[in-house]
């Protein structure tokens, strides 16, 4: 068993042979996904060495007590957070090998093809069809709201194999080439200006069945690794203490006493205090991985995360008054990432409102922590046993 004294001696051996000062950046992130020092709890051979998920702390904070650099996480957050535990758990041999590497080091950046027009909340809608054409299938179809649609290498992507059976039965999962020809990437211009999310369209695009991720039908059940991953990535984030949509908040506070009002005191304090609930109950959360894959605690978190954002930007629009009705830019622009802390309060304020709706809409989140973690009973679900085709659209 890799322990903590062992990972530190890895980490310095590391080090030794690629100072970070003179090492080129690509270069040091490779050579510590050799080492097996990127996620320490994956297999030796694909970034880790199958050491408890908790020691990964160990590596972090002698890397970045040594200035070495990071693989800038929020950029492909998608990629470390979603593909990668389901290619893991999921992918062949040669389908780890070839795709675990520069996902992680950052080379390849990867987006989500799940939600349609017509299949958000229903996702199990879908109707995206893939045909079997001898090794390769053909899709068609149409994907909306995908971050890093314009910027990625990469697409993991759920089709509709058979549409004769009921719609949960009939998925397959997929690794979609965004550069393939018949891939078309539309941006979609949100309220804050900007075009993070974007429509893609899908016309003939040939992908090989070498790119299939589980068996033919079963990519509702590996969809669901992706799902969960998802959540927990959202909705159970390390961040330290006034971390996040906390922390903009707290400091105009302490700066600006003219600003204060009894009222406002009160649902400050409400609001730190549940902040830091949520934190810790994150570190919670991603103790609990280390047992075994993520629960549906995680859509308890995303939900919780997404209320708190919009609560929190809500009140600091509100504290700064006059200044919290401007807003910086509106200029059209494609980003490559969020960021929340990193703009004005305007920003903040509309930019949380995609909070609710991202990862899950709140709606269908609260149905499943209700079915799932609280053992309620579930919703009526007429169309549980129809298949797809014949279901009213």
């Amino acid at each position: 068993m890799t322990d903590a004294a062992e990972l530190r001696r890895r980490t310095q051996e590391l080090l030794a042979a690629h100072p970070p000062a003179t090492t080129e950046r690509v270069d040091f992130l490779k050579a510590r996904f050799d080492a097996g020092l990127a996620w320490v709890h994956y297999p030796e051979g694909l970034g880790g060495l199958g050491a408890p998920r908790t020691l990964q702390a160990v590596v972090d904070a002698e890397l970045e007590a040594a200035g070495a650099p990071d693989n800038d996480p929020r950029r492909i957050g998608i990629g470390l957070g979603m593909a990668a535990p389901t290619i893991l758990g999921f992918g062949t041999e040669e389908q780890k090998r070839n795709f675990l590497r520069p996902l992680w080091v950052g080379e390849e950046v990867w987006c989500q093809l799940f939600s349609e027009p017509g299949a958000g909340s229903d996702l199990a809608a879908l109707g995206t069809r893939a045909v079997r054409e001898g090794d390769d299938w053909v899709i068609n179809g149409q994907k909306v709201w995908t971050s890093s649609a314009h910027v990625a290498r990469w697409a993991i992507l759920i089709a509709r194999t058979d549409p004769d059976v009921p719609k949960h039965r009939g998925i397959t999962y997929f690794i979609c080439d965004m550069t393939d020809p018949g891939v078309e990437v539309r941006p979609l211009r949100q309220v804050t200006g900007e075009a993070e999310f974007n429509e893609v369209f899908l016309t003939d695009v040939r992908i090989p069945d070498a790119h299939r991720l589980g068996e033919i039908g079963d990519g509702w059940r590996v969809a669901q690794t992706t799902l969960m991953n998802e959540r927990v990535s959202i909705g159970g984030m390390r961040i330290p203490r006034e971390g996040g949509m906390i922390g903009p908040v707290s400091k105009t506070w302490r700066e600006r006493p003219e600003l204060r009002t009894h009222d406002l005191h009160q649902r400050l304090l409400k609001l730190w205090v549940e902040a830091e609930v949520a934190r810790l109950s994150g570190e919670r959360l991603r103790q609990q991985l280390v047992a075994g894959q993520p629960g549906h605690e995680g859509s308890g978190m995303k939900l919780g995360f997404a209320r708190l954002n919009q609560e929190i930007s809500g009140l600091e629009v509100e504290l700064l008054g006059e200044e919290g009705l401007l807003y910086d830019d509106w200029t059209m622009r494609r980003p490559e990432l969020v960021d929340f802390t990193g703009r004005d309060a305007g920003y903040r304020y509309l930019r949380s409102k995609g909070n609710s709706i991202e990862g899950g809409t709140s709606e269908v989140l609260l149905n499943i922590v209700a079915e799932r973690v609280l053992g309620l009973p579930s919703e009526p679900r007429t169309d549980k046993d129809v298949a797809w085709k014949d279901l009213a659209r």
